[in-house]
């Protein structure tokens, strides 16, 4: 089949792209099937099928594509514009990690200098940005579970990589979710499993930084979660209460205010145990945490996961008090001001919230007489600002009356008895 050119495109081909963007999957299957039809055909812009997908947010149909060897990082758009690009515009995390699995490349940009992820940040699409800046293949993971040189034993049982993967890939770094993860897992809730876990998080983050093209970014996060997984094999090696024991210590309160100290503590000692101290990322987040006394914010969780996700901190958006997960929507039924993501994880936090949660409420009820009392105060006043200009304008009304001269009103009568004349004479 002969290179692609902008717009060359056979009969088969312009209806593949109607059928694309009617969402077809069935008759985009016929066509790809057909011989004048080549998958990465172009269109007068240097869209492919693929990025006509990706941008209509067909996950489907990008599938498809993909399966009949489209080219994800086909670069012929007009403006520079990837598949990678037009899912991140398109909002939908699906089709943003399909690309991303299909090994589009997340450094390549556009005509105005915009990676894909900084396109997704213009737009709005932050989830997609996280997703984009939290990639990490597989395959870089399952080099691991090979021997390598003269080693008998490969680093990472090949059994513990799917596991492990799926905490890599996770966007919520708060270590109470990290730790769930684990314990959900019964391959990776084993001390040695950990400890070999841990120690290929901390190869990653060497090679990370080591590497021609620096990830300081990828190499904080393998870092944390070694750090993390650390944790987790100590408890379960010390401690009667195992896993259980740690997300209760991370969860706890203190007796004030409910804020969680460990957690902020450990979180903090995670950042200052990375061990390449001339890092840049680090200095930044060091920067921005030491000042901060514990229980203000911003609180290093938010710090950390602001340098490492690209998620923002005024997005509008709520976190599970206990687990960290976006979207939480369950509130304390008395105190009203905690949220959850579940029961489970209302439950999990009771123990340490219902030594507040009193409190709370009386800080809401507080608030919210407050609230009630400073709108009843605007009003009186706006009811007294529009009374004050009805006065004043009365006053004026007078005043210009009151200033009127003889000559005036001389000439007011004047003007009466002039038109009054020809009605007299009719």
């Amino acid at each position: 089949m002969s290179t692609a050119k902008k717009g060359d495109l056979s009969p088969s081909e312009k209806e593949l792209f109607q059928v694309i963007s009617a969402g077809n999957v069935q008759e985009a299957s016929r066509l790809l099937g057909c011989k004048d039809v080549r998958v990465n055909c172009l269109d007068e812009y240097g869209m492919t099928p693929l990025m006509h997908a990706a941008y209509k947010g067909k996950a489907d149909m990008c599938k498809l594509l993909l399966r009949h060897g489209a080219d994800v990082n086909c670069n012929q758009h007009e403006h520079g514009y990837t598949a990678l690009m037009f899912a991140g515009l398109s909002g939908k995390t699906d089709i943003t990690w399909m690309m991303l699995d299909a090994g589009a490349e997340t450094d390549v940009t556009n005509s105005v200098g915009r990676t894909a992820a900084q396109m997704a940040a213009f737009v709005g699409q932050h989830d997609c940005v996280t997703v984009i800046n939290n990639y990490f293949s597989r395959a870089r993971l399952d080099y691991y579970t090979k021997p390598q040189g003269l080693e008998k034993e490969p680093k990472l049982p090949p059994k513990l990589s799917g596991p492990l993967h799926k905490i890599i890939m996770s966007t919520n770094l708060n270590p109470v979710k990290l730790v769930m993860l684990v314990k959900e897992n019964p391959l990776l809730a084993e001390v040695e499993a950990l400890d070999k876990c841990r120690r290929v998080m901390e190869l990653i983050c060497e090679k990370c930084i080591k590497q021609q093209d620096m990830n300081e970014v990828l190499a904080m996060k393998m870092h944390y979660i070694s750090c993390v997984l650390g944790k987790c094999g100590s408890f379960l090696k010390d401690r009667e209460d195992k896993l259980d024991g740690l997300v209760k210590s991370l969860l706890k309160g203190r007796d004030s205010d409910g804020f969680p100290v460990f957690q902020e503590k450990f979180i903090r000692e995670c950042i200052r145990k990375f061990p390449y101290c001339d890092a840049t990322l680090l200095q930044q987040l060091v920067r921005s945490i030491a000042p901060v006394d514990i229980g203000n914010d911003p609180t290093a969780l938010s710090v950390l996961t602001q340098a490492i996700t690209g998620q923002v901190g005024f997005m509008d958006a709520e976190f599970c008090t206990t687990c960290g997960e976006k979207g939480a929507e369950k509130r304390c039924s008395i105190c009203k001001m905690v949220i959850y993501c579940g029961q489970a994880c209302q439950k999990m936090h009771w123990f340490t919230h219902k030594k507040v949660c009193k409190k709370l409420q009386e800080q809401r009820e507080k608030q919210e007489a407050e609230m009630a009392k400073l709108r009843k105060e605007q009003s009186k006043e706006e009811n007294k600002s529009v009374q004050e200009a009805a006065d004043s304008m009365q006053e004026l009304s007078v005043e210009t009356k009151s200033k009127e001269t003889p000559a005036d009103a001389a000439a007011a009568a004047e003007t009466t008895d002039s038109t009054s004349i020809p009605a007299a004479d009719n």
